[in-house]
């Protein structure tokens, strides 16, 4: 699924640096990445997504290769084929929770938006408990409730690669436990692969596979 070799990065004017010699993460493989706070954890999320282009070296998702892509190239593959929970959430402001969570339909027309998709929108948004929030607007959420939209967009179109961002940082304990079981169903049910950044031991404690960051980092906090 993501192959990684030989690769450098380092943004302008900063002293951080990450190098990743190697790294292979496979189909349906479920992969906590921890470390401390500037050891590049969204970073390596990025470049895995295309966002951000190495400096050097090689990285591969489903065997196409990131950085050969180019820009619009990239949004379409990442758009297709990968799951994105940013810490930012990203949600549209004038779009309604609903609207929000069927947006990856709106934006790629290779997804078919079918009544069936639309059921599932709203059960998903039950499992994460904000059916009750369907009609609200972004600004009218809290935290936590914009964080489980986001995970319920992400997991909609079930790809095949889920990169989720500290995806449980604003919920309560039984949220959390809540949302990891059901990224876990989904990408079992899915054979999809899981590459979640967090700092919560508990839930890396859950994961079979875990990456320290911190391997990977040099130099100032990003």
């Amino acid at each position: 699924m993501i192959a990684i070799c030989d690769l450098a990065f380092q943004f302008p004017h900063s002293d951080f640096r990450l190098s990743v010699p190697s790294l292979r993460i496979g189909r349906a493989e479920r992969v906590a990445i921890i470390g401390p706070s500037g050891s590049g954890k969204t970073t390596l999320l990025h470049l895995i997504s295309g966002i951000l282009s190495p400096s050097q070296g090689v990285v591969r998702v489903q065997d196409r290769e990131m950085n050969a892509l180019g820009d619009a190239a990239r949004r379409a593959f990442r758009v297709a084929q990968i799951g994105l929970v940013f810490q930012s959430f990203e949600l549209v402001s004038y779009l309604d929770v609903f609207e929000n969570i069927l947006l990856p339909y709106r934006l790629n027309p290779a997804l078919q938006l079918t009544p069936e998709i639309a059921l599932r929108a709203e059960e998903l948004a039950r499992q994460t408990g904000i059916d009750h929030r369907l009609r609200y607007f972004p600004h009218r959420l809290s935290q936590g409730e914009k964080q489980r939209v986001a995970i319920c967009r992400a997991l909609l179109p079930e790809p095949p690669l889920l990169l989720a961002d500290e995806p449980t940082g604003n919920l309560d304990p039984s949220a959390k436990q809540r949302v990891v079981d059901l990224l876990f169903r989904q990408i079992e049910r899915t054979a999809a692969t899981l590459l979640m950044v967090t700092h919560d031991t508990e839930i890396a404690a859950r994961f079979p596979r875990v990456i320290n960051c911190r391997d990977f980092a040099a130099g100032g906090a990003r």
